[in-house]
């Protein structure tokens, strides 16, 4: 199995910065896409961004150029940075990666969500 361990939730003021980080450990013998979803209350699950092992990204919302997706691959570690945020970006955020276990077939792997409220 993979862990996926995020961090940096929490109480956040309009306007404000978000910094997210989540860590993948386990057997792993590969990691391609990671990424990040949030699900608001009454809301479906939604992608946030995305970024490859290669570093190519899918970002969701490129007004005012956030969401950031940062990648570590040496440290399994994807961060999410997102300014400028609005109650809106209340949710909670969900770590997401593709990975390869040793002698296993990619599977997709689900951290356990960190809330994130925006207060105005």
């Amino acid at each position: 199995q993979v862990q996926l361990v995020e961090s940096g939730g929490g109480l956040v003021q309009a306007g404000g910065l978000l910094r997210l980080s989540c860590a993948a450990s386990g057997m792993i013998a590969s990691i391609n896409l990671m990424g990040w979803y949030r699900q608001a209350p009454g809301k479906q699950r939604e992608l946030v961004a995305t970024i490859t092992r290669g570093g190519t990204t899918n970002l969701t919302d490129t007004d005012k150029g956030r969401p950031a997706i940062p990648r570590d691959n040496a440290k399994n570690t994807v961060y999410l940075q997102m300014n400028s945020l609005k109650p809106d970006d209340t949710a909670v955020y969900y770590c997401n990666c593709h990975a390869n276990l040793w002698g296993r077939p990619r599977s997709n792997y689900w951290g356990q969500g960190t809330q994130v409220t925006v207060s105005s």
